[in-house]
């Protein structure tokens, strides 16, 4: 991929990124078969898991997107019948998405083809290394939520 001259620590972030390219290829070419783009099978996939019904500011934190592009995404998959949008009764100003019954479906679709993606993509790795990759990750999760708050953020002092 890069110079393996380099430390570990210098090619580690062009690694990470170049990586999640190639891993994010893999995925989306196995749901581009169903139709689906990285941008449609996200938000299912995150309303799934976060319980549903959470509201669109949350929704578009979560998946990394700013709120204008995450409505034309949210109105594809409300015209396609897998999401729709519902006034919070406590907040009139809120919209909170919830899957539909189809969008239930599509997701269960969405996340068989990503375990078999991933399976496929992780087969020469065991339980253990797998393990050990996510705890690096969390780690590497909490620096940087610790870099993102505001005392976090000033300029880097070389």
């Amino acid at each position: 991929m890069s110079d393996s001259s380099l430390s570990p620590r210098l090619r580690f972030g062009l690694e990470l990124v170049l990586l999640a390219r190639r891993w994010r290829g893999v995925v989306d070419q196995r749901l581009a078969a169903r139709g689906l783009s990285d941008a449609s099978w996200t938000p299912l996939v995150h309303l799934a898991e976060s319980g549903d019904g959470i509201p669109q500011k949350e929704l578009a934190e979560r998946i990394g997107l700013d709120g204008s592009s995450l409505v034309r995404t949210l109105d594809h998959l409300a015209g396609q019948g897998l999401i729709e949008r519902r006034i919070d009764p406590r907040d009139r100003r809120l919209r909170r998405i919830h899957l539909t019954p189809a969008g239930r479906q599509a997701t269960r679709a969405i996340r068989e083809k990503l375990a078999s993606a991933e399976f496929e993509l992780l087969a020469d790795f065991s339980d253990d290394e797998l393990s050990a990759l996510l705890a690096g990750f969390d780690r590497l999760a909490r620096r940087i939520s610790k870099l993102q708050t505001p005392e976090g953020l000033r300029p880097n002092e070389d």
